[in-house]
């Protein structure tokens, strides 16, 4: 990949992590602006586990984007350039704490929050090269928030994978015009 990303600055440093490549024939802007036009119509696969996971409770609106609706559930734009978008939330994992609200500095207020017990959840979608890059790193502020985090990373890690490869080729299909 050469140069750095926004994710390397965003997230430098992770405890978990996975990674995810697929050629695409389209040009950068192409490609970013399919990652941002990606439906859930465009993706079932991964509409159908994220629903699961909510057990029911989480409804996918099917032309609702991705990014849109990942956003409007707690996700916050962190960094973007002509080739990168990156994405994140700050997420309890002990004791029932929820997401932390980031202000007008999200990047930079993400890579320097530590409280205790929550996990830094990012997620960046890179056109490079003639690939499309997505990458998913997760940074526990403490031990017990990383035996929590662990435990369920071991479950949903191969679900997380399914789901990922399902939006590239979603963004590669968008990108070359055939979605």
């Amino acid at each position: 990949m050469g140069s750095q990303m926004l994710l390397d600055d965003v997230c430098p440093r992770w405890h978990f992590r996975e990674r995810h490549e697929i050629p695409v024939d389209a040009p950068k802007a192409a490609a970013m602006a399919a990652v941002e036009a990606m439906t859930w119509r465009d993706a079932p696969v991964a509409s159908f586990l994220i629903t699961l996971r909510g057990l029911g409770r989480l409804r996918i609106a099917p032309d609702r984007t991705v990014i849109g609706d990942m956003t409007a559930r707690g996700f916050t734009v962190l960094s973007r350039d002509e080739t990168e978008l990156v994405i994140g939330v700050l997420s309890g994992v002990v004791g029932g704490r929820g997401e932390v609200q980031l202000g007008d500095r999200p990047a930079q207020q993400f890579r320097t929050f530590d409280e205790p017990g929550h996990v830094k959840i990012a997620t960046n979608f890179r056109a490079s090269g003639g690939l499309l890059t997505t990458e998913t790193r997760v940074w526990c502020t403490d031990a017990a928030a990383r035996r929590r985090f662990r435990a369920y990373w071991t479950l949903i890690r191969p679900f997380s994978g399914l789901i990922r490869r399902e939006w590239q080729r979603a963004i590669r299909g968008r990108a070359s015009g055939r979605l």
